[in-house]
């Protein structure tokens, strides 16, 4: 796990409320990221997860609370803002089939210098393999594990502080999940921060905290082992 030395969180949100038109789904959120901290952020379907993450991007408006990034209030900035600062996020979908895996990557890296995009392509071309034997290829042919790949190389080119992960194993076998698990494993030190949206324990492992959501509501957080120990987390959550 990550070595903290920074006191100070990276991303902080404080009573974060908010919803789709008249329906409220997040009723006062808290939770804290440090500086190259992985926190996952547990619940079952509908518990507000992505929700969250959604509101932290900017994608949906944030009713009432504040969310700051390296001490600046950000909650009433629009997305791209938010990206420059050195957010990034990936949704279960996480790629655009109909482009090739070359031209999603150098998406994610869209207001970056182009000379940068090159460099940070041939770098993560050579931490997916993979996707560099089929980087003039289109999305859409690639395997569930390999479009995650895609995915997460897409976010990585930017080299952001904090990286926002919608169920990153959504749709994906055991053994693509595992996949996942590792490649987030190579991320882990470089200084980027993981906040990542779950409902499969086995990305505890990755984890240096996380909190348990449930209907909208911060019911737990705690180290990764006082999650794994917990009688709610295993029992109520996940059926261990």
């Amino acid at each position: 796990m990550n070595a903290v030395a920074d006191t100070t969180p990276l991303l902080q949100v404080r009573n974060v409320q908010t919803g789709y038109g008249a329906l409220q789904v997040l009723w006062g959120v808290d939770l804290d990221v440090m500086p190259g901290e992985t926190v996952l952020l547990l619940g079952a379907n509908s518990a507000g997860k992505s929700t969250l993450l959604r509101s932290l991007i900017g994608l949906l408006p944030c009713w009432h609370g504040e969310i700051s990034l390296a001490g600046e209030r950000i909650e009433r900035m629009p997305p791209d803002q938010r990206i420059r600062r050195g957010i990034a996020y990936m949704s279960e979908l996480g790629v655009f089939p109909t482009l090739s895996i070359d031209e999603n990557i150098a998406l994610g890296g869209y207001f970056l210098p182009d000379a940068q995009v090159r460099k940070r392509k041939e770098q993560l071309f050579a931490l997916f393999p993979d996707l560099a034997a089929k980087r003039r290829d289109a999305a859409g042919t690639l395997s569930g594990g390999q479009r995650k790949m895609l995915g997460i190389a897409k976010v990585l080119i930017a080299e952001p502080r904090l990286l926002l992960m919608d169920e990153p194993s959504s749709g994906l076998a055991p053994v693509f999940v595992k996949q996942v698990i590792e490649v987030l494993k190579t991320s882990i030190g470089t200084g980027t921060a993981l906040l990542i949206a779950e409902q499969n324990v086995a990305f505890l492992e990755l984890a240096d905290r996380g909190y348990l959501i449930d209907h909208g509501k911060v019911r737990l957080s705690g180290t990764r082992a006082e999650l794994q120990s917990s009688d709610a987390v295993r029992a109520t959550y996940f059926g261990l």
